[in-house]
């Protein structure tokens, strides 16, 4: 087995010293990290305004929708109020599924584990019922929300 007798710069510099400061990578001085650390302090600076503009905006997004909101709920406000109505039937109308549903998940346990068509059977027959009703509660209850039902 032959050495190669090229010289080998180490990687990194160690020093047993006692006040010896901490070991940097080989070629680099002290002014350079300090320049790589304040290159990173600007740029974490940069991204926290980025950020703080993004929240703006999101939130002038979301005021801006919430005052259109209210306009459709004074301009049409027999609308709203039935809105309001047909969210809470169709509250009710939700429970009682969930409350069907969940009475089928206890009754084909064994099926539910034991068979992938089993499975897929019961999320074809639930899934998208569930998730249609979901949507739709969801608007009327967000063009409901905030009226007196009368």
């Amino acid at each position: 087995m032959s050495h190669d007798s090229s010289p080998v710069s180490p990687i990194f510099r160690i020093d047993v010293a006692a006040d010896a400061s901490p070991p940097t990578p080989a070629g680099i001085g002290q002014e350079a990290v300090v320049g790589l650390l304040r290159e990173l302090l600007v740029a974490q600076q940069r991204q926290n305004k980025l950020l703080e503009e993004l929240l703006q905006q999101g939130v002038a997004t979301q005021k801006q929708r919430a005052a259109e909101l209210q306009q459709w709920k004074e301009a049409n406000p027999h609308l709203a109020r039935a809105c309001r109505r047909a969210a809470e039937t169709l509250s009710r109308v939700q429970t009682k599924f969930l409350e069907n549903m969940t009475v089928e998940v206890a009754d084909q346990e064994e099926p539910l584990l034991d068979g992938e068509f089993m499975l897929n059977e019961f999320v074809d027959r639930f899934g998208p019922r569930l998730a249609h009703l979901n949507g739709v509660l969801q608007v009327l209850a967000q063009l409901g929300s905030g009226v007196p039902n009368q």
